[in-house]
Parts: C-alpha cells; sequence; structure tokens
C-alpha cells in the first residue's frame, strides 16, 4: 500500500513542477519566510503541526482490521513546508531555548 501512495505522490510532484501557474507558491513563500525568534512562537508552531499525519487510521470492528487508510499528508501541496517550519520551530526550543523537545515528539 506505502507504495502505491508513494507513486500517487510522486505522480502529483510531477504534476505540480510541469504546471506553469503554481496557485500555492505565494503561500509556501511565506510560510518559508516565518522566522521564529520567540520561544512562544515555537510552542505555538510545535504544538500546532503535527509530528505525523493524523489521518492514517486502521478501520478496526470486532478486534478484526477491515481495512487501512493510509497518510494522504503528502498529497498536501504545503507538507514539506509545514514539515520543515515545525523542525525550525523544534531546532530553535532545542538549540536556543534549551528546552527538551521530547514532549513535542
Amino acid at each position: 500500500m506505502k507504495s502505491i501512495m508513494s507513486t500517487v505522490g510522486q505522480a502529483f510532484r510531477s504534476i505540480e513542477q510541469t504546471l506553469p501557474l503554481d496557485l500555492f507558491r505565494p503561500i509556501r513563500q511565506w510560510i518559508s519566510d516565518l522566522r521564529i525568534e520567540t520561544p512562544h512562537r515555537a510552542r505555538q508552531v510545535a504544538e500546532l503541526i503535527p509530528a505525523q499525519c493524523p489521518f492514517e487510521r486502521n478501520v478496526v470492528v470486532f478486534g478484526h482490521s477491515l481495512f487501512h487508510i493510509p497518510p494522504l499528508c503528502k498529497l498536501n501541496p504545503l507538507y514539506n513546508e509545514l514539515v520543515e517550519l515545525r523542525f525550525r520551530a523544534l531546532c530553535y526550543l532545542a538549540d536556543e531555548c534549551g528546552e527538551d523537545i521530547s514532549a513535542y515528539i
């Protein structure tokens, strides 16, 4: 199942690259330009953006797994930028503030 999702993700990325107009570019640029300058903002970002895809589920009925819903986060056109922003926030908390980030992981 993971190979299907990676194939779908690759297909979406190749479509994004071939499209002449990138509608998400301004939002991507805005997210990339966000600066993590305060511990309060870093904590907010780390709490707001989940560490793993919240949509992945195993559907279980009476103890039997019926089917698996794969993670769909990679289909999100802003996924990479959001993961990068969360990583920068965690790095700020660990490196600049000396906080233990294990609660956010």
